[in-house]
């Protein structure tokens, strides 16, 4: 059986005020809220109706009934409860961010530990909806000495905000600390810290455009490089993540696949692709390069193709329809957006938000981001070391 959630009494008013309303569903209030059966909703709309009003207060844990609880006190009583509830309530959330997700496990078990006189770790872990294991779990592992090895694992970990594998902390070690380990080891002390890197979301296909010109591919799903300037690859990618679409175009060098140019739009004009071109042919020997896209709209008109041929760029085209023709771009886009939005839902950014989101994952991918390609190197610093 799996645990008990508490929701907050304003979560139970507002979906009581949204059933009242009559223009949700069950599943919308349950997506919304995160409410896993809708009886929960039944039995709130159940107390309401019933006028249980201090119902809806209660924490988690067997309910109230007649005899048995504050059924039985005078209003006086109920009411001088229900006042110090809320006192708790406001005097803890000014400590601690309301959000069960954005409670840091330091801070709680500080504040914890300062209120202590005044309140009971239960009551505090009943206002944050944090199951009193959980809170003694936490106690335990910051309390205990930790090995000099978690707490390297635990440090990479947090230098690169959760966005590697194990596969690439291990490798890390090894090349920084000259530290060989086994990489389920190291699996199992991420697992442990709970700091394990976010899984990446499958990416959608989108087949747009009418084909305008259409070259071969050259490049063939080798992505290797010999030298800097020699193979690029491009793509469009969506970034629904503000209060409006915006499109991110984005060239990669495959030689050490460092971002060589991108912009954001919100819109997909030729102009949008030509402009990220620029950029990337600007201070660099382009007479060489094998820019390899797929066949959007953008990239088989008439002004991207001679644009790419007026910098003696040879351009080359994935097979319709085929991802793995353009892998290491596709892979790039994914990874952005698992690392930089994850937790993000559409229509809670503001444009700039996102703009700034995009510009910080850029400079983070090129300049600290270790592949293991590369030796554990990021782009640039691979780059640098070569040269």
């Amino acid at each position: 059986m799996g645990k008990k959630r508490f929701y907050p009494e304003e979560v139970k008013q507002e979906v009581i005020r949204m059933k009242l309303a009559g223009e949700w569903t069950n599943k919308q209030i349950m997506d919304r809220f995160g409410i896993k059966n809708k009886t929960q909703i039944k039995t709130w709309m159940r107390w309401y109706r019933n006028n249980e009003h201090h119902r809806l207060v209660q924490p988690i844990g067997k309910q109230y009934t007649y005899g048995k609880g504050p059924d039985d006190d005078s209003e006086i009583i109920q009411l001088r409860r229900k006042v110090t509830y809320y006192e708790m309530r406001e005097e803890l959330f000014g400590k601690v961010p309301r959000n069960r997700k954005e409670v840091v496990p330091e801070v709680f078990i500080e504040v914890v530990k300062a209120l202590k006189d005044r309140f009971t770790a239960t009551e505090i872990c009943e206002c944050f909806g944090i199951a009193r294991s959980t809170y003694y779990r936490w106690r335990k592992v910051i309390t205990q000495d930790i090995p000099e090895l978690h707490q390297l694992i635990i440090n990479i970990c947090k230098q690169l905000s959760q966005r590697v594998g194990h596969r690439m902390v291990k490798g890390i070690l090894q090349k920084d600390h000259n530290i060989k380990v086994n990489r389920k080891t190291v699996q199992k002390v991420m697992q442990k810290y709970e700091i394990q890197c976010r899984v990446k979301i499958k990416r959608q296909k989108y087949i747009a455009g009418e084909s305008k010109i259409i070259v071969p591919n050259l490049l063939k799903q080798n992505f290797k490089a010999e030298k800097p300037n020699q193979k690029w690859v491009t793509d469009i990618t969506y970034l629904p993540y503000g209060s409006k679409m915006l499109y991110l175009s984005t060239i990669i060098d495959l030689y050490n696949n460092e971002v060589i140019a991108y912009k954001v739009s919100d819109s997909q004009y030729v102009d949008f692709v030509l402009e990220t071109l620029r950029r990337a042919c600007n201070g660099r020997e382009t007479h060489e390069v094998i820019l390899h896209s797929d066949q959007g709209a953008q990239y088989t008109s008439y002004a991207f193709q001679a644009l790419a041929k007026e910098n003696g760029i040879t351009t080359s085209m994935s097979r319709k329809g085929n991802c793995f023709d353009n892998a290491v771009i596709e892979s790039f886009h994914s990874s952005l957006k698992s690392e930089e939005f994850a937790t993000q839902l559409r229509a809670t950014l503001t444009t700039t938000i996102v703009l700034e989101k995009v510009v910080n994952y850029m400079y983070y991918y090129n300049y600290i981001r270790p592949f293991s390609k590369l030796n554990c190197h990021s782009p640039v610093e691979y780059r640098t070391v070569a040269a």
